[in-house]
Order: structure tokens, then sequence, then C-alpha cells
């Protein structure tokens, strides 16, 4: 049904993203860096109350998909079991949502916690 969300989860404060692309460089030339996923799919999931994280890690699987992984309410595990994150860059024919299989698969690398602000939001399908 349009109108109803693909996904629910925040967007990324427009000011801040500036300031976050300079301080962590994209790696590969299609920067997306613009949201965190909370719930994918679910078209009754209401929006989250957090409105504060911290990007606190890097995966990069060396091929084309770069994430910074977010920790919100003081954990970075989304309550699907996988990992808050923000897909970063990525090379030409790379998608968004190979994000989560890269940190699963390659783990990711511990970053000094850099203050993000969250807004929450609704994605549609």
């Amino acid at each position: 049904m349009a109108g109803r969300p693909g996904f629910v989860g925040w967007s990324l404060d427009p000011d801040e993203r500036e300031a976050l692309l300079k301080r962590f460089a994209p790696r590969y030339p299609n920067v997306v860096a613009d949201h965190v996923t909370l719930k994918f799919g679910d078209r009754a999931a209401a929006l989250p109350t957090e409105t504060a994280g911290e990007i606190v890690g890097e995966a990069d699987d060396g091929a084309g998909v770069q994430a910074m992984v977010v920790r919100i309410g003081g954990t970075t595990e989304r309550p699907d079991g996988s990992t808050y994150h923000i897909t970063w860059s990525l090379a030409p024919g790379r998608q968004a949502k190979e994000s989560n299989d890269v940190i699963a698969r390659v783990g990711w690398r511990d970053l000094g916690p850099a203050r993000v602000t969250l807004h929450p939001r609704a994605y549609p399908r």
C-alpha cells in the first residue's frame, strides 16, 4: 500500500552529516551517509524515540562497502540481531543493503565515539 513505511529508523542531521563526512572520509565514490535503520518491512512499526547515538566503529570489506557502526540506547545491536549502522559509501555496483552482510562477515573496528543527532523517520516502500 502506498505511503506505508518500508522501514523505520532515523535520518542524520544534514549539518552534522557534513562534519562527519569530513571526520570519517568516504572510501568509495557513492556517498550515502543518510540514515540508520531500526526495523525493516514492518508496516505497523512505531517511530523510535531515541534522538541521539554515537558512531563507534567502521566496517569496510575493501571491495566497495563502507559502513559506520552506531550505538543507540547503549547498544549496537538492532532488535532483529543485526547491527545499527550507517551505510557510508559504496563502489559502483554495490548496494546499501550489503552493509549488514559486510558487518557480519568482516566485523568492524572500533573508532573513538562521535556523537550523532538522530531524527526519527519512516521511509516509504
